[in-house]
């Protein structure tokens, strides 16, 4: 009987020996993480139903294993005076003049303001995203804009359409979403009615 006890202290070592030996097959492998699409136009296709995005063209500014988000391009909303930006922003200059377009940035924080503009201006919270564009969401480009210093080309606008981490590949994979290069024409001109078809001219097709 000592013999069995013994075989059996014997196997139950090596069993716990085994349990809380290093493992031999190395680390486990992060999470893959998906190309980023800042810097390009996510165009809605066809099937994609839900209003908010129907026809929409965004330029993404973030994409990440955190999220994602962008700006809709082709949603006029209307002109507003600058000095009632600048007033807004808590910077009131009565000397101000002109006007500059809103656009329907998309349905997140519906006030939050963000100008979308060619990178020849850098603010203090200045997103560059290369290919010539950056992103500012301080006023100090509307300081700039009013007094004639701001950037080539820019485009205001209220609130963002954005992604909880995982949820845009998913969309894409679904067929909602294609992605195809940023381009300055279609950021910034004023042929809205065309905008969608133009980036949906841009995609590849695969034969």
């Amino acid at each position: 009987m000592k013999t069995g006890r013994l075989a059996l202290c014997a196997l139950l070592a090596a069993a716990v020996l085994l349990l809380t030996a290093p493992s031999m097959r190395g680390p486990a492998a992060a999470p893959e993480v998906p190309p980023s699409l800042a810097g390009q136009l996510l165009v809605a296709l066809p099937s994609l139903e839900d209003p908010r995005f129907t026809k929409t063209v965004i330029f993404m500014v973030a994409h990440s294993v955190r999220g994602a988000s962008g700006l809709i391009v082709n949603r006029p909303l209307g002109d507003i005076p600058i000095a009632v930006l600048l007033k807004q922003a808590g910077l009131p200059d009565p000397a101000a003049k002109g006007t500059v377009k809103l656009h329907v940035g998309g349905p997140v924080e519906p006030t939050r303001i963000s100008v979308l503009h060619t990178d020849d201006f850098r603010g203090q919270e200045t997103n560059v995203l290369g290919g010539g564009l950056a992103v500012t969401t301080q006023p100090d480009v509307l300081q700039a804009i009013a007094a004639g210093k701001g950037p080539r080309q820019a485009r205001f606008f209220v609130g963002y359409a954005g992604w909880a981490p995982g949820q845009l590949e998913a969309e894409i994979r679904d067929g909602a979403w294609i992605t195809v290069p940023a381009d300055e024409a279609i950021l910034f001109d004023e042929a809205y009615e065309t905008k969608w078809d133009r980036a949906m001219a841009k995609r590849r097709i695969n034969l």
